[in-house]
């Protein structure tokens, strides 16, 4: 399992290598100069934001035949940046000279926003398994600012009460030089919890502690940041970290292996490297291109851990091989060193994005791991919708109805009473994709696992 994790991913380097190129101008044919491009509608970005994410600049000498393509691929760049309802261009012909106009509207930056975290792994499992048990809500509020000072700044502000208290602020600054090229940010929280989960027994979470009785979790996490952008397709994001946990002895006396010697206290340093190639038409909701995103991660602890390192992968290859009809193959994984870890710093699968479709209720632990997922979809509702609403003039609603099949493999070198780890999973089945304003995804799916179970489970990202 390690060596075919190791040939996927340096297949999927020498791909995205051969893939990412920027392409400007090109061929012999008719040349236009671009004369000047103006930019109207950003009342609160700024021009230069826009100008950075352009491929081609004012007297750029254009291909007359390609003209319209990159037109269209700037026209994208500009809504991945995740700033604006509505780009509008329009191009004005004098001789062998353009002017292009591009006209944005700009989103509602401020955004405040609920927070409805379940303290379990998904919807499913809090909704099936955990009875929809209101207590085992944390709900809160979140206020970002996602174009701070216009200058894609963001800042985010974080209260969290219910089953998880929370406190936390973070920053990011992506230009902060001349060239825009290097960005810098920080983060910093607290939390607690009165109940956490301690092990894993069958495939399922155990927990400890009672939604009103003592703390039993608590977690201190802080960071700085730094971001190089070379160009527009490609981030680099490097983190110094350091976290500060704590578990009371219940959880230690449940498991005396939570953390390192029989430690109630977990204090580590880390640091974080995460890399992004963005080659998509849509970074939230791709449809047509190749994304790549990768991350390592070393930590060194002082107590409670001794050394863990990882790398995980996620790449997405999109395809429209047909009007309205769209095929992707997506595939995520982790190789780790050392293989034995703590409890609480093993993971697996079974959390967050890294799951095979149709084991929703089951959590897998494991070291190293691989998923692969395929997606066959159809457009068949794509329309926009007008209000007299600042920030919402309009909103887009899209649907997808798709077939799927997922495969997925986990190695754990102590599986204990696990049935689904050193072993391939694999399912199949139908579902319906809406997309709509903001980036809000709904994922309504119908799947069934090598087990012979089949179930309906909703999602809210992609896949």
């Amino acid at each position: 399992m390690k060596y075919f994790l190791q040939v996927i991913l340096l297949f999927l380097f020498a791909y995205s290598g051969a893939y990412c190129q920027d392409v400007k101008g090109g061929g012999n044919r008719k040349k236009i100069i671009l004369r000047k491009i103006i930019i109207s509608g950003n009342t609160v970005t700024r021009t230069s934001i826009i100008r950075r994410e352009l491929s081609i600049h004012e007297n750029d000498s254009l291909s007359a035949d390609s003209l319209a393509a990159m037109l269209e691929q700037n026209k994208l760049r500009l809504f991945n940046l995740q700033l604006f309802n509505e780009v509008d261009q329009h191009t004005e012909q004098d001789g062998d000279e353009l002017d292009w106009y591009i006209i944005v509207k700009e989103r509602w930056y401020i955004i405040p926003t609920a927070i409805v975290q379940f303290a379990d792994r998904n919807f499913n499992t809090w909704w099936v398994s955990e009875h929809h048990d209101l207590r085992r809500i944390a709900a809160g509020l979140t206020v970002t600012d996602k174009n701070f000072r216009g200058n894609l700044e963001n800042l985010a502000v974080t209260a969290e009460a219910g089953y998880t208290q929370k406190l936390g602020i973070a920053y990011m600054r992506p230009y902060v030089n001349e060239g825009q090229t290097n960005g810098i940010g920080f983060s910093l929280s607290v939390s607690q919890s009165r109940q956490t989960y301690y092990a894993t027994d069958s495939n399922k979470l155990l927990y400890a502690g009672t939604y009103s009785g003592p703390v039993v979790l608590r977690q201190l996490e802080g960071g700085i940041s730094y971001l190089y952008r070379p160009a527009f397709a490609s981030k680099h994001i490097f983190q110094l970290n350091y976290k500060d946990y704590s578990v009371s002895d219940t959880i230690l006396k449940l498991n005396p292996d939570y953390y390192t010697n029989k430690s109630t206290k977990a204090r580590f340093v880390e640091l974080f490297y995460r890399y992004e190639y963005n080659g998509v038409d849509n970074w939230n909701y791709s449809l047509q291109g190749f994304k790549l995103v990768t991350y390592a991660v070393v930590r060194k602890g002082f107590e409670g851990l001794d050394f863990q390192s990882y790398a995980n992968v996620e790449a997405g290859i999109f395809r429209n091989p047909l009007p309205k009809w769209y095929c992707s193959a997506i595939f995520r994984g982790r190789l780790m060193y050392p293989q034995e870890q703590p409890y609480y710093f093993q993971g697996g699968l079974g959390t967050q994005t890294d799951y095979v479709r149709g084991y929703e209720y089951y959590v897998i632990d494991g070291s190293n791991y691989g998923v692969l997922r395929l997606d066959l979809k159809r457009e068949v509702f794509n329309n926009t919708y007008s209000l007299p609403v600042t920030y919402f003039t309009a909103i887009p609603l899209r649907i997808y109805p798709k077939l799927f099949a997922d495969a997925g493999y986990i190695t754990t070198p102590s599986p204990g009473n696990s049935f689904l780890s050193n072993r391939l999973l694999y399912s199949f089945g139908a579902g319906l994709d809406v997309v709509t304003l903001y980036d809000v995804k709904i994922r309504l799916e119908v799947a069934w696992n090598h087990l012979q179970q089949n179930g309906l489970y909703l999602h809210f990202n992609s896949e």
